[in-house]
């Protein structure tokens, strides 16, 4: 009798030949998360972590930025990125746990991205048309991962956690708008 479940897929090399690749489960790793509560903390650590990390990147986007519009927009994203860690904080709080951060990769991997970007790219227009793309990769990520949270509170009725996901996931929306406009009306025509 088999332990593992496979699952087999049918792929074309580009000799035209028919091959089959097989994939396995993945283990669970010790401590790995139990049931949706388990899950619904675990992803608070990553977002925190990512928010922590935020606050610390984004100071370096503004310095790196030349159109002014973007940087008061980065200005003005750093405040409330404060702010989201502090209603992180008040989510663990009402969850009765300390606050506690856990490495998010995703969160990591964007802003090496980001700092791959300024360095490949010289000042002015293309530089700040970069900082946009890379902005917006990582409000994309946020916005995904705030309204999974929230979905997740909903579900487990933690409504207060609910409540603050949800206002952060709207400005998170506010801001990914916000850089779309700024690129829309300023700098995609500038980086031409």
């Amino acid at each position: 009798m088999e332990t593992k479940a496979t699952a087999t897929k049918k792929t074309t090399s580009t000799t035209g030949k028919t091959t089959a690749k097989t994939a396995t489960k993945i283990p669970a790793k010790k401590g790995a998360a139990k049931d949706l509560n388990d899950l619904f903390e675990d992803a608070l650590k990553d977002i925190y972590w990512a928010e922590k990390a935020l606050t610390k990147a984004l100071p370096k986007m503004q310095k790196n930025a030349t159109d002014e519009g973007l940087k008061k927009a980065i200005e003005s994203h750093l405040v409330e990125t404060e702010e989201h860690v502090a209603r992180l904080e008040e989510c663990f709080s009402a969850l009765g746990k300390k606050a506690q951060a856990k490495k998010c990769d995703a969160m990591q991997g964007l802003l090496d991205e980001g700092k791959s970007i300024m360095e490949e790219t010289e000042p002015g227009a293309v530089r700040d048309a970069g900082i946009i793309a890379a902005a917006q990769k990582v409000e994309h990520y946020e916005i995904a991962t705030y309204g999974t949270l929230a979905a997740f509170a909903k579900v487990l009725k933690q409504d207060q956690c609910m409540k603050l996901l949800l206002q952060t996931l709207e400005e998170e929306k506010n801001c990914d708008q916000l850089l779309t406009k700024i690129a829309d009306t300023t700098l995609n025509s500038k980086s031409k």
